[in-house]
């Protein structure tokens, strides 16, 4: 199993210092990847917890690319109907390029009814907006310039360049829809399921690799909080994802107060939970 963090680029944490102390000691301690979340339209009613201030992730990944060198970057997860299909190839191409290929792209189809309306996009459309953007995004990496028409987007061939090699595309979501778009896109499944939930949705996945005759294996991603009061309740938690067949858990250590608390608590999981 493999280890990432959350890294807060929303609320007071989201602060350029206190952004560069957690990350720098994310990779000091040897977690293989940093991970930030996607908003960008928080209506007032639903602040709490970060009052509204929220970094763009693309954004705050190329600042996070140039304060580190070895650590990947990670986007839990970015949700495709928000932004152009081209335009965020363009944006993924050239973080993965400046950062030598440390890029995980986490995609999702999106929730927030309020932020699709603020940026002007039909939220019934969200699930074919995010399948063209993948396809837009295979076709560009694979391609130095070819024309491309399909059912939302269209273009003459132009150069994509630099065209770094493609990142791995973890999806996010639960159900049918999300596990086709891992069996087309997907070198990872990042569900939200608990547990005891994970290994049936695993098997299902497994049989539909196995009718589209992918040989490959993805990533199993799961996020999760945790609590180090008890660091053998915290052992036997992980033990339990791993069990239901994870093979990459992201830590969230929700709402840390500061930097030092994020580092405290980030080199008690990596030197007694997993250890």
């Amino acid at each position: 199993m493999k280890y990432g963090i959350a890294v807060r680029n929303m609320g007071p944490q989201s602060t350029a210092p206190t952004i560069r102390a957690c990350v720098k000691a994310a990779e000091s301690l040897g977690f293989d990847a940093v991970f930030v979340s996607d908003h960008l339209c928080i209506p007032p009613d639903d602040t709490e917890g970060s009052g509204g201030r929220y970094l763009d992730v693309l954004a705050a990944l190329a600042y996070i690319a140039g304060i580190t060198e070895r650590i990947r970057l990670g986007v839990s997860v970015l949700v495709l109907p928000y932004r152009p299909a081209v335009l965020t190839a363009k944006q993924v191409a050239t973080i993965q390029e400046l950062s030598g290929g440390r890029l995980i792209l986490g995609v999702g189809v999106g929730w927030m009814k309020s932020e699709f309306a603020a940026l002007g996009v039909d939220k019934r459309m969200r699930g074919k907006i995010s399948d063209e953007t993948l396809r837009v995004i295979a076709h560009l990496f694979g391609h130095d310039a070819a024309g491309y028409s399909g059912d939302l987007v269209s273009f003459a061939p132009f150069v994509f360049a630099p065209r770094p090699p493609c990142p791995p595309i973890w999806i996010g979501g639960n159900g049918a829809p999300a596990l086709r778009r891992v069996v087309e896109f997907g070198a990872g499944w990042h569900p939200m399921l608990p547990a005891d939930k994970l290994r049936p949705a695993i098997a299902q996945l497994k049989e539909q690799l196995r009718a589209r005759g992918r040989g490959d294996y993805p990533e199993i991603v799961v996020r999760r909080g945790m609590r180090f009061d008890d660091v053998g309740a915290a052992r036997a938690k992980l033990e339990a994802e791993r069990a239901a067949g994870a093979t990459y858990f992201i830590l969230d250590l929700g709402r840390y107060p500061s930097e030092r608390e994020f580092a405290t608590q980030a080199e008690t999981f990596m030197t007694k939970v997993v250890k």
